[in-house]
């Protein structure tokens, strides 16, 4: 890896070099806090858990061939090479942050309340059609996973899309800093984490730190929907572009900015001619300051097309031709757990149970509501919502309720007030339209509650048949993968 020899590795976090001095300028192969990752010349960062201390397993990466180790105590006969620190996290994110100033690649960072893997996802899609790309492995975004995935790059490597996942204030400073991206995505700002953040504006400011850290020049590419992002007319020095569909704002004139593509008054990307394909995706007429074309967003959901204009910004700030980014646009697929579509047993199975809140919840219902036959939505509780957490899982089922999803499960504490929820708008909406629910063929809606899933799984299984699209949904200490595999088990 660049410039990572054991020596500047040790400058990089300020630790003390123990071993044979000939292999201090050996450069490491990678580095990993797992053990069972350690490869030949890789560096171990042993990180202490709740459950286990990574040193115990020092002695066995040098085995593996390990070329050195951190460590936060000194070792008595080390098999190798050691770099003794006052914090192996600390140190990570030091020798991380060394190795991304040798690099000169592009770095995209992506953060917002909602949608930050399935748009990683998008435009890592578009970029492939023109550079190696190397983007964020499964829910790496914090301060492990993110310098974890930065030191996964390597000569090959042409530009990177990386996720920044935060909680609280101060930790998107520390990811930034890190980063130091060349490109920055906000999704948006919604009400994930107000236990620390307080309210959305809390929020706005805490994903916001990212302008403190981008490198000179930056592309800064924001929801134009959004109403907290949409008040941010200068980012770091730099003039935002806005993306959003074409109902929401002024597209009358492009405003030229840095490369001629910024926005200011109105949106610089949007989307309008949308045309449903059902659980195939969509068909939109995209519009950009470099020319319009025809897309098609072989993914479910409204949502997916933020996702693409998102896509199209970053692919056009990195130099991208309009057929490269319909290219890229089309190939996009989704990942294990995220908007996932498996057939199972004559029914359609919706996988997203990866995690949830508020946003991503009327998303997933979202794209519930494009399925042929009948709808049924398994959702869960989801977490980290702070003091108005009941408020809004009973939003949740509001917004289920007035979708006009025909069979609702709700499971977990917190989800029995998606089910009042659910409950309370299903009999406004009877009132008001009677008649029109009585057309229905199948009656009006159903909803059952449950504490727990294994409780609910046998009347689940008992009422499917053959042409439902189920959606499954919770936070993810709900465990909702094993619904998923219960479904696909069923006969």
């Amino acid at each position: 890896m660049k410039n990572l020899t054991l020596a500047h590795i040790a400058s990089a976090c300020g630790g003390q070099y123990v071993g044979e001095e000939s292999l201090k300028n050996h450069e490491i192969a990678g580095a990993v806090t797992d053990s069972r990752q350690v490869e030949k010349d890789f560096l171990f960062i042993p990180v202490k858990g709740q459950r286990v201390d990574g040193h115990d397993f020092i002695p066995a990466v040098f085995e593996k061939g390990a070329l050195a180790t951190l460590s936060e105590r000194p070792l008595e006969q080390c098999p190798g090479p050691c770099i003794l620190v006052d914090s192996c996290l600390q140190a990570l994110k030091d020798i991380a942050a060394y190795y991304r100033s040798q690099l000169s690649i592009p770095i995209v960072g992506i953060t917002g309340s909602v949608g930050k893997t399935s748009t990683k996802e998008m435009i890592a899609s578009v970029l492939s059609t023109r550079y190696h790309v190397l983007k964020t492995e499964g829910n790496f975004n914090n301060e492990i996973g993110l310098p974890l995935t930065i030191l996964r790059i390597r000569e090959e490597h042409e530009a990177a899309v990386v996720e920044m996942g935060i909680s609280d204030f101060g930790e998107m400073h520390h990811l930034a800093a890190i980063a130091r991206p060349d490109v920055c995505v906000i999704t948006n700002i919604g009400t994930c984490h107000l236990e620390n953040l307080g309210d959305r504006d809390g929020v706005l400011r805490a994903k916001t730190e990212i302008f403190e850290h981008m490198k000179p020049g930056a592309s800064v590419i924001l929801n134009g929907d959004d109403d907290k992002l949409r008040t941010i007319t200068r980012a770091g020095g730099n003039v935002p572009l806005f993306y959003g569909m074409a109902d929401e704002a002024p597209k009358e004139d492009f405003t030229q900015g840095a490369g001629g593509m910024t926005g200011q008054d109105g949106l610089s990307i949007y989307i309008d001619e949308v045309e449903n394909l059902g659980l195939k995706g969509t068909r939109a007429k995209l519009h950009t300051p470099k020319g319009d074309i025809q897309v098609e967003i072989p993914i479910p959901g409204s949502h997916n097309l933020y996702n693409a204009m998102a896509a199209a910004g970053v692919g056009l700030s990195l130099g991208l031709t309009l057929s490269e980014i319909r290219e890229g646009i089309a190939n996009a697929k989704t990942i294990s757990g995220r908007t996932n579509l498996v057939e199972a047993g004559g029914i359609l199975l919706i996988d997203d149970c990866y995690n949830a809140n508020p946003m991503s919840m009327r998303a997933s219902l979202d794209v519930l509501k494009y399925a042929l036959g009948r709808t049924v939505a398994v959702l869960g509780d989801m977490g980290e919502l702070g003091k108005e957490e009941k408020q809004l899982h009973y939003e949740v089922g509001t917004y289920a309720a007035k979708a006009g999803i025909d069979i609702l499960f709700c499971v977990g504490a917190l989800a029995k007030e998606m089910e009042r929820g659910a409950r309370e708008a299903l009999a406004q909406r009877e009132n008001k339209t009677a008649q029109a629910l009585a057309q229905r063929e199948d009656g009006t809606m159903q909803i059952y509650y449950y504490d727990t899933k294994e409780e609910m799984l046998p009347k689940l299984l008992s009422i499917l048949k053959a042409g439902d699209t189920v959606l499954v949904k919770a936070s993810h200490f709900m465990d909702f993968p094993k619904v998923v595999e219960a479904l696909k088990r069923q006969p």
